[in-house]
């Protein structure tokens, strides 16, 4: 470091926090005297002014007042958790939503390839950003999401640090931020250049006193918002759907297709219009395109609504379901964890005892496909709209599994459940004699 002229400490209170202050500062305390020395920090802890002011000389301090510039170019919104799992809220969020771009954000490397995989299987060009990514691969992510080969980016904070990308429509914050700081600069990705942006914010209950400190630091209220129903994500669909009609009616190519299906109706003496949707089924694949009618007893985006009992639902509230996702507990009250271990096994010839008010059912679904009980409750809580506390005992076996629903399911949503898909298979829901 002899012939150093200039050192710049970036991030100082990231690297504060992340712990590597101590070693920051031994290299400063290596550099030859004379150097010239700049900090930049989001805040301004006290340790991060300590080694300021010890390693700077006769330093101005530029600062930024508006922390919350630009925040009022962003429609800000929350989604209190609950009932639907997070990974479930967050696709019905994206399955109704025009966006362009979208960070999601997360607490940690794990989480960053866990929910970009469940947007991948889903049907999104999403991928996860954190900070095993060689600096390279970095920049290739980054520079697919500008290109428009990517769409979402899954990251946490260190990772999206410096990201400046002008397409990004929308800021999901998945997990809460540690603070209002962290809050800003996230959603500070959205709603440049002048344009609009929405960030939405997924908020537990024992997270409310920090969503009113946010409130209250950028002076703008955060509007609570609830999960898209089947409707609204079907006209997305539709919407879609014609729009990329739209945008392929100007491939240059067009005639060639357009020959081979006019001369294919005239063969079948069938109508254009039909060949056309046969094409369309075909290039959409086995998937149901249209979600389910929303549904009163069940919910529209996967939460209970308050609804009278009819007679298709009253087996259903007839008594308490089991819940055997939780472990259970004896007549002391306490929680006997073995039992909970043991709730998902592999089948065996005597199976759980099936509850009274309860249907088995077997599903074409096993470990052998890589599915797990919660792909399994994921799957019927997200399609069909039932809450997880409906669903009973699951019993998984190499190439199938059982699952124990509540009598009186109505037919289309039984038949919703024979499409449904869960690791890349049909889970081809059949009811047990």
């Amino acid at each position: 470091l002899d012939h150093l002229d200039c050192v710049i400490l970036d991030e100082a209170d990231e690297m504060l926090r992340m712990g590597f202050i101590d070693d920051v500062e031994w290299i400063l305390e290596k550099t030859p005297d004379g150097v010239q020395t700049a900090l930049f920090s989001a805040t301004m802890p006290q340790p991060v002014r300590r080694i300021a002011g010890k390693h700077l000389t006769d330093p101005v301090e530029s600062r930024d007042n508006e922390r919350t510039a630009g925040v009022d170019a962003i429609d800000q919104q929350y989604w209190l958790v609950k009932g639907a799992k997070k990974a479930d809220a967050l696709t019905r969020i994206l399955q109704a939503a025009s966006f362009d771009g979208v960070i999601v954000f997360v607490k940690t490397k794990n989480a960053t390839m866990e929910v970009a995989k469940t947007l991948e299987e889903k049907g999104f060009r999403a991928e996860a950003l954190n900070g095993d990514l060689a600096q390279n691969a970095r920049e290739r992510t980054v520079n697919r999401l500008k290109n428009k080969q990517l769409d979402i980016l899954v990251a946490t904070d260190v990772a999206a640090r410096g990201l400046d990308v002008e397409r990004i429509s929308h800021v999901i914050n998945y997990d809460m931020p540690f603070g209002v700081d962290p809050y800003i600069h996230r959603i500070g990705r959205t709603g440049r250049a002048g344009r609009s942006g929405q960030a939405i914010l997924f908020v537990s209950k024992n997270e409310r006193r920090l969503l009113k400190t946010i409130e209250n630091a950028t002076k703008q209220k955060i509007r609570q918002i609830s999960l898209p129903s089947n409707k609204a994500v079907n006209e997305k669909r539709v919407a879609d759907f014609k729009h990329n009609i739209g945008t392929m009616l100007n491939s240059p190519d067009l005639a060639d297709f357009q020959q081979i299906i006019e001369s294919f109706a005239k063969e079948q003496e069938r109508p254009v219009a039909e060949v056309a949707a046969a094409v369309a089924k075909m290039a959409h694949g086995d998937s149901p395109f249209y979600l389910p009618a929303d549904k009163k007893e069940y919910g529209a985006g996967g939460e209970k609504a308050p609804a009278k009992p009819h007679k298709k639902k009253a087996a259903l509230d007839s008594k308490p379901v089991k819940d055997i996702h939780h472990a259970r507990t004896d007549s002391s009250g306490k929680q006997d964890v073995k039992e909970s271990q043991k709730s998902f096994r592999p089948e065996k010839k005597n199976h759980t005892r099936l509850e009274q008010g309860m249907n088995r059912y077997r599903i074409e679904v096993g470990r052998n496909h890589g599915a797990s009980p919660r792909d399994i409750v994921g799957a019927i809580s997200n399609e069909a709209g039932l809450e997880g506390r409906h669903i009973g005992s699951i019993e998984m076996n190499g190439k199938f599994s059982f699952v124990d629903l509540p009598t009186g399911m109505p037919s289309e949503i039984f038949n919703l459940l024979k499409k449904t898909w869960v690791r890349s298979r049909r889970m081809a829901i059949s009811k047990c004699a």
